[in-house]
C-alpha cells in the first residue's frame, strides 16, 4: 500500500513561488524563567549627551589591579615570587600606576608591598596604590606600608548603594557619607604622621556600587571627600567610579559618567577613573564609552583576570587602540611572554579564542577564511611593492586579521591551520609561506581533494608538516620514496634547422634505463613527442612557472597541468635549471597518472 503523500515542509503560495519565511513565523516564545524577579536599570536624563560623538584618540592613563582585585579572586592567590614576577610584568610593558595590595588584610600582602619597596624595586616613575577600608585601624597599617615609597596612592573605599546601605551597614546616607569623609580625614592625617617628604603621596577615593548608587547621592560623597582633601592645582584627587557589578547597557554607564564628570566641581583637579566588571559582557565596551564620556583612567586586569566574571581587559583595551592606530602607550609586542608570565602567576590558562592573545586568534580554519586571508597577504606584497615601500610601510589590509601578527609577536604559520572544514585557500597558503610554492588556482583545488580525504579519514587538524609531507608523497618522488614509471636521469635540448627543439633524455623508464627522443616547438613538445615512443599519451593543458629564491643558485617551480590517457593531473618540477624543472612536473604528472 503506497503512503500518502507528504505535505511539503515550505508550501507555495498562489503564485506558485515558497512561501516566504517571515518575522511572525521565527517569532520567539516566553520561557517559564522567572523574569518578575529582576528590575530593569534606571536611564539617565541627559538628552544632550555628547559621547555618541566623541573618538578616543590617545591612550588613557591606565591602572593595573592584578596585584590586588586579579589575586584576591583566584583559587590559588600568588605566592611572593608569582606576586613579583607579574609586578615586574606590568612594569616592563609601562604601566605608571599599579596597585600592588591589601596591606592591611594580611600579612602577606603587608610583607609584598615592604618588599618591593625596601628592595628599590619600583621605577621612580611608577605609582604604587594600595587599597583600604575606612576603619582608622586598617589606615594607620596601609600608611605603614608605604614607609620609604617613592610615590603612593592609597586608595580609600566605602560601599555606597542603597542595598548595601539598607542590608549589609543598615545606615542611612549620612552615615555612609561620613564614613567617606571621616577616612579621607584618617588617611590625610596617618600620611603627615607616618610618611616623610620623600613619599610623593596621593589619594583616591571610590563610591563602591557605583552602578547602583543614586547619581546626586555619589556625587554628594565625593564633594564631601573633596572638601577634606581639597584637590588644587598640583594636588589632584582619583575619584573612581566602579562597576562592581555591571548592571546597566555600556551606554547607560557612559551616560552616567558624563553626568558625574559635567557635576562634579573642581573638575580639572579630578582624576576620573573607570573600574569595570564583566558581569554582563560589555566590560570593554563600558570602560571606551566612559573616556569617551568623559573618565581620564581605566583600572583593570590583564585578560580580565578579577572576581567573579573579571574585571575589564587591560589587554584587549589597549589593543583594540592599537588596532585604531592610536598608541596604548604600553608594550604589548610580546604577546606570547605577556600572555605566559600571566598563567604562571595567576595559574589560570588563557582561553585560545582570547581577544589578541588566544592560541586560535589569529587562526583560520574555514576554506573560505583561508582563501580571504592567502590574497590579502598577495595583495598586500602587490600593493607595497607598488609604492616602492615595504609590507610594514603600508596600511595593514588583510581580510579576517585586523592586526598583523607579526606586530604581537606572532609568526604567519598559525594564521591558517587546515581540518576537515579547510579549503584551498588555507592549504596553499601552507605550501607558498612555508615552501615558497604558489599552486595555480585549479592544482590548489586538486591537491585540496587530497588533504580533505585525509582529514576526513582521520578527523582533527593536519599540521603544516603533514600537509608538505603529503605533498611530496603525491607530486614529488623522492630517493626515499621513489614511484612511478619514469625517473628522469638527464636531458639535452637543441634547435633544429627550422627553429623548432630537438629533446634526448636519458630515464629509467619501468625499471629500464631508456633513451627518449622527440621533436617539438619547445622542450616540453618534444618531451611529449619523447614520451610517445614508450606508449604514454599526454597533452598539455597549463602550464606556469616561478622562482623559489633570488640569486644565482634561486630553484624554480613548475607546474604543469596534463591530460594524460584521459585523466587531467598537475604535476610539479623543481630545479635550479627551467627546462629540467618543466621536464620534471611532466614526470611528475605522468608518474600520478600511472599510480
Amino acid at each position: 500500500m503506497r503512503s500518502p503523500p507528504q505535505m511539503s515542509q515550505n508550501p507555495v503560495n498562489s503564485v506558485g513561488r515558497p512561501t516566504p519565511i517571515t518575522a511572525a513565523s521565527v517569532r520567539q516564545r516566553p520561557t517559564a524563567m522567572p523574569i518578575h524577579k529582576y528590575a530593569p536599570y534606571d536611564a539617565v536624563d541627559i538628552p544632550d549627551r555628547t559621547w555618541p560623538n566623541a573618538r578616543i584618540t590617545k591612550a588613557p592613563r591606565w591602572l593595573s589591579t592584578d596585584l590586588r582585585d586579579g589575586n584576591q579572586a583566584l583559587i590559588d592567590p600568588m605566592s611572593p615570587a608569582r606576586k613579583r614576577a607579574m609586578f615586574e610584568l606590568l612594569v616592563k610593558m609601562g604601566y605608571k600606576e599599579i596597585e600592588v595590595g591589601f596591606p592591611s588584610s594580611g600579612e602577606t600582602d603587608f610583607a609584598f608591598v615592604r618588599s618591593i619597596i625596601e628592595e628599590g624595586a619600583i621605577p621612580e616613575d611608577v605609582t604604587i596604590s594600595v587599597l583600604t577600608q575606612a576603619r582608622e585601624e586598617l589606615i594607620e597599617r596601609t600608611v605603614e606600608s608605604l614607609v620609604g615609597a617613592p610615590q603612593a596612592t592609597v586608595h580609600l573605599y566605602n560601599a555606597t548603594a542603597p542595598v548595601f546601605r539598607r542590608v549589609v551597614f543598615r545606615g542611612s546616607k549620612e552615615q555612609v557619607k561620613a564614613i567617606a569623609v571621616d577616612g579621607t580625614r584618617l588617611v590625610m592625617e596617618y600620611a603627615d604622621k607616618i610618611l616623610g617628604s620623600d613619599t610623593v603621596f596621593g589619594y583616591q577615593y571610590s563610591p563602591e556600587i557605583f552602578t547602583d548608587t543614586e547619581l546626586d547621592f555619589a556625587l554628594e560623597v565625593c564633594e564631601g571627600v573633596m572638601d577634606v582633601w581639597q584637590p588644587e592645582a598640583g594636588r589632584e584627587i582619583i575619584l573612581n567610579l566602579p562597576a562592581t557589578v555591571e548592571r546597566s547597557a555600556a551606554s547607560t554607564h557612559a551616560d552616567r559618567f558624563e553626568w558625574m564628570s559635567r557635576n562634579l566641581s573642581r573638575r580639572e583637579n579630578i582624576c576620573l577613573s573607570v573600574h569595570p566588571h564583566n558581569d554582563r559582557g560589555t566590560a570593554v565596551a563600558a570602560a571606551e564609552l566612559a573616556i569617551m564620556a568623559g573618565a581620564d583612567r581605566i583600572e583593570g586586569c590583564l585578560f580580565g583576570q578579577g572576581e567573579r566574571t573579571g574585571n575589564v581587559d587591560l589587554v584587549t583595551l589597549g589593543m583594540n587602540l592599537f588596532s585604531q592606530g592610536v598608541d596604548p602607550e604600553i608594550d604589548f609586542s610580546q604577546i606570547d611572554e605577556i600572555r605566559r608570565t600571566a598563567e604562571y602567576c595567576n595559574q589560570m590558562e588563557i582561553h585560545p579564542r582570547h581577544p589578541y592573545a588566544g592560541d586560535l586568534v589569529y587562526t583560520s580554519f574555514s576554506g573560505s577564511h583561508q582563501d580571504a586571508i592567502k590574497k590579502g597577504f598577495e595583495a598586500m606584497e602587490a600593493d607595497a611593492a607598488t609604492a616602492g615601500k615595504t609590507v610594514d610601510e603600508i596600511p595593514w589590509a588583510v581580510p579576517y586579521l585586523p592586526i598583523d601578527p607579526k606586530d604581537v609577536g606572532r609568526s604567519y604559520e598559525a594564521v591558517i591551520r587546515v581540518n576537515s572544514q579547510s579549503g584551498k585557500g588555507g592549504i596553499a597558503y601552507v605550501l607558498k609561506n612555508d615552501h615558497k610554492l604558489d599552486l595555480p588556482r585549479r592544482m590548489q583545488i586538486e591537491f585540496s581533494k587530497i588533504i580533505q580525504t585525509r582529514t576526513d579519514d582521520v578527523g582533527g587538524e593536519i599540521t603544516p608538516a603533514e600537509i608538505w609531507a603529503a605533498f611530496r608523497d603525491e607530486y614529488l618522488p623522492t630517493a626515499e620514496n621513489a614511484w612511478g614509471r619514469i625517473e628522469l636521469r638527464s636531458a639535452q635540448a637543441e634547435t633544429t634547422t627550422d627553429g623548432g627543439d630537438a629533446l634526448t633524455v636519458e630515464a629509467v623508464v619501468d625499471g629500464v634505463t631508456t633513451v627518449l627522443t622527440g621533436r617539438g616547438n619547445g622542450p616540453i613538445s618534444a618531451f611529449f613527442d619523447a614520451l610517445h615512443s614508450v606508449g604514454i599519451d599526454a597533452r598539455l593543458l597549463d602550464y606556469t612557472e616561478h622562482t623559489l629564491s633570488e640569486g644565482a643558485s634561486a630553484q624554480a617551480a613548475s607546474y604543469i597541468e596534463c591530460a594524460i590517457d584521459g585523466k587531467v593531473l598537475w604535476g610539479i618540477g623543481i630545479d635550479p635549471n627551467t627546462t629540467r624543472a618543466s621536464l620534471k612536473a611532466v614526470v611528475s604528472a605522468v608518474n600520478r597518472a600511472a599510480r
